[in-house]
């Protein structure tokens, strides 16, 4: 009988992991990856496996990396792989301040697009700025190499957070930057990935139009769904003491625009991802579709118990990786529950990688 009574306790016992791992691939819990992950832009590789990366920070060794990126195959479980640009580029060699990057995939290559500051001396005239850059890669976890200049340089925080749209309508490629107190733009790239088809300075999409979120736009993501391509963008003040920070979203018939923002009668930027109860400064966001079409917002926010992190010996506000649902209510992509989540969720649904 003890022995009976033994073999059922164990079998309860496997019984209850089975159930529980089974969980753990059907729910999440933000944030999906603790460590500092801002402005993460995340992609779909051909390998089957999902790529996050962001801003210059550390590892899970805390080495700083000039450009992190992480891997997952279900979105939810990262895997730190380090370094995507272990070189810095000879414009930039002597500064620490590379960051918002974007990675798209063009003819079995892998071009990432991203802020960085350049070196004293190769700062002219009113190129006192930061500049827009382009790194290469055979391998979208790196490591990636420079072209070898600036895409564009400029004075002051114009030219940052770069994302490249790849319009499957018209087959073109464009690129959105933005915008230090100045409008959102974009300008269509040339076939090399590396410069533009024109020399004009770009097309102004949405301006800083305060109060509230939109005193400074910034963080352009760019997509196409049911006829229209929807412009995310954020603002207002990304971290730092007077933290605010929130997604808006705007919509067009056409990859140039004009865009339609959306508003709700409001005039705060009518957020649809903002601060919570536990998350605040929530923003820099991008879009991943999981394998039964559902679109999913990945973006960094911060801890309101757990703010901040040192770099360099200065602290700095940990802005850690979060990911929650899309859904589409009158035309408009909505985050479900309109804010951060702060339980367990229904996870994005991902076929298992061979």
């Amino acid at each position: 009988m003890k022995l009976f009574y033994y073999l059922i306790c164990i079998y309860m016992f496997i019984g209850c992991i089975t159930v529980n791992a089974e969980d753990a691939t059907k729910f999440y819990e933000n944030p999906v990856w603790p460590m500092p992950t801002a402005d993460p832009a995340v992609i779909r590789a051909d390998d089957g496996a999902f790529y996050v990366y962001a801003t210059q920070g550390i590892d899970a060794d805390s080495v700083m990396c000039n450009i992190q990126v992480l891997r997952s195959y279900d979105l939810i479980n990262w895997t730190h792989l380090g370094d995507a640009l272990p070189k810095k580029p000879e414009w930039a060699h002597s500064t620490q301040n590379f960051w918002a990057p974007h990675v798209t995939r063009h003819e079995n290559k892998y071009y990432m697009y991203y802020s960085a500051e350049p070196d004293a001396e190769v700062k002219t005239g009113t190129d006192l700025g930061l500049c827009l850059a382009v790194a290469v890669s055979d391998n979208p976890a790196g490591p990636f190499i420079d072209s070898g200049k600036p895409l564009i340089s400029g004075d002051g925080f114009d030219n940052i957070d770069p994302m490249v749209f790849n319009d499957s309508v018209s087959g073109k490629n464009f690129l959105y930057w933005g915008s230090g107190f100045k409008p959102l733009k974009v300008k269509e790239l040339a076939d090399d990935m590396i410069s533009f088809t024109d020399d004009t300075p770009g097309i102004e999409l949405i301006k800083a139009f305060g109060p509230g979120y939109g005193f400074l736009v910034e963080g352009s993501w760019v997509i196409y769904r049911n006829g229209y391509y929807y412009l995310f963008y954020s603002g207002d003040n990304c971290c730092g003491e007077r933290a605010h920070y929130a997604v808006m979203v705007a919509r067009s018939m056409s990859p140039t625009g004009p865009f339609e923002v959306y508003s709700d009668g409001r005039d705060d930027g009518c957020p649809i991802l903002s601060e919570g109860a536990r998350w605040m400064a929530c923003g820099h966001n991008s879009i991943i579709t999981d394998d039964e079409g559902r679109d999913w917002i990945m973006y960094h926010a911060i801890n309101r118990a757990d703010r901040m992190i040192h770099k360099d010996n200065k602290p700095e506000d940990k802005r850690v990786l979060m990911i929650d649902a899309i859904e589409y209510r009158d035309g408009w992509p909505r985050v479900v529950g309109d804010y951060p989540s702060e339980t367990k969720c229904p996870a994005p649904r991902v076929r298992k990688h061979d």
